[in-house]
Formats: structure tokens, sequence, C-alpha cells
């Protein structure tokens, strides 16, 4: 076996564990190895696009594989709760190291030059932010539990940081958990979605959050300039 066929049979196979169509426990476990990429996209996806998609895979997906991008199990977002955008999914990726995944940004559309349009054809929304992981770092994500994203930009560094304390605090005080908390993220042109701060909570109910919320609302946001928040399942 040839070793790009081997690489298109691995995508495939993890395609379709993270598609849903083989059997998949409720728990998703996520883990990256310092200097590895973490991808996080925020997607809507077009009416009818069957065909396209089935394009993209076939011209980009195996540069991507070949740049060592590794697709990883995403979430349906539910409900949009703050914010000012509503995509549809929120999904992981992996690459190797910052080289591969900026090398990719960088070549893709000389080997592929409709890149960009071909993902204007599939998707009405397409966020990406993206980080190089500072540490070794693992984390499961509970289907069963009430999953929330939450990104916020800072306005001002100072009252921000107590902002951040506060909700940290009221967050363990209502039974959340943090599962996944993140920083200094890139995000490419065209795309941009960048946060000083993502922030990944669950929840045992959805009682438990909504209780956390009102919390929240009263809350000083004077050193916050914007938020995005968003339930997945």
């Amino acid at each position: 076996m040839t070793k790009p066929f081997k690489n298109r049979i691995l995508f495939v196979i993890t395609f379709l564990l993270t598609t849903g169509l083989f059997a998949q426990s409720d728990i998703k476990s996520f883990s990256f190895k310092k200097g590895e990429i973490l991808d996080i996209l925020l997607l809507t996806t077009k009416p009818d696009t069957k065909q396209n998609f089935e394009r993209y895979k076939q011209t980009i997906f195996p540069i991507g594989i070949k740049k060592t991008y590794q697709p990883l199990p995403g979430f349906k977002i539910s409900k949009t709760i703050q914010g000012n955008i509503q995509p549809t999914s929120f999904i992981f990726g992996k690459w190797k190291d910052l080289k591969n995944r900026e090398e990719f940004l960088s070549e893709i559309e000389g080997i592929v030059p409709d890149f960009h349009q071909q993902r204007r054809d599939l998707w009405s929304v397409f966020n990406l932010t993206y980080y190089e992981m500072p540490k070794d770092i693992s984390f499961k994500i509970d289907k069963n539990k009430y999953t929330v994203a939450t990104s916020y930009w800072k306005k001002d560094d100072t009252r921000f940081e107590k902002f951040i304390n506060l909700w940290q605090q009221k967050t363990t005080s209502k039974g959340g958990t943090k599962i996944l908390e993140l920083t200094n993220g890139k995000s490419p042109l065209g795309y941009y979605h960048n946060p000083d701060l993502l922030v990944i909570t669950q929840w045992n109910t959805k009682e438990e959050f909504d209780a956390f919320y009102k919390e929240n609302l009263k809350m000083n946001h004077n050193g916050v300039l914007h938020v995005n928040q968003f339930v997945l399942n």
C-alpha cells in the first residue's frame, strides 16, 4: 500500500468517525503535545453542497493531510447565547506544528487557485482561530452535559482581568467546570475570529448554567469589548 493511498484511507476512516457514521462514545477525548496546533472553526454549511464538498475533499484535504492536518471530532452548535454570529458547527482540527499549519495557508492558493471560492461555495460562515500548544494538554467533552464555548475580546487589560477572575469564580460556584482555556490565537485574513480568551465550560444541567448566566449578565462588562457564546452538543 503506497503512503498517499494509506493516508487517504486513514482520512476516510477518521471522517466517518467524526461525522457520526460509525458508533461512537458520548465522551470525546482530545490530546495535544507541546508545539502542536489546535484549530477551532466556526462553520455554517450552505444547503445542497454535497457535490461541492466532494470536490473540496478531493482537491484540498489531501494537501492538508500532507501538511500533517488531522480532523478531530466536532460539535453542533444548538444555540447562540451571546454575540453577533450564529454558526451551526464547532470543529476541532490538529496540525503537527506551526510551520506546517502556516505553510498550508501560504501555499494552498498556489496549488488550488479557487481555494477560497470553494470555501465560499460551501460555507456561509467560516471563522478560524488556531492555537500553538504551550504545553502538553488533554481534555474531554461529555456530550451528555451542557457544554458552553465562550469567547471574549478585551477592551481594557486591568478591568478585563478582574472581570474574568470574577467570571471564573461564579462559574465554579454555580457548578460549572472549565474544560479548556485558550489564549494567544492566530486568525488568517478572510477568516478572522481571534478572541483574547476562549473558554469551554461544562455544566451538569442547563438549569445550572442558567443560574450562572443570570449572575453573568449582572457583572460589570466595562473591560469587555465583545463576546460570542455558543451551546455545543
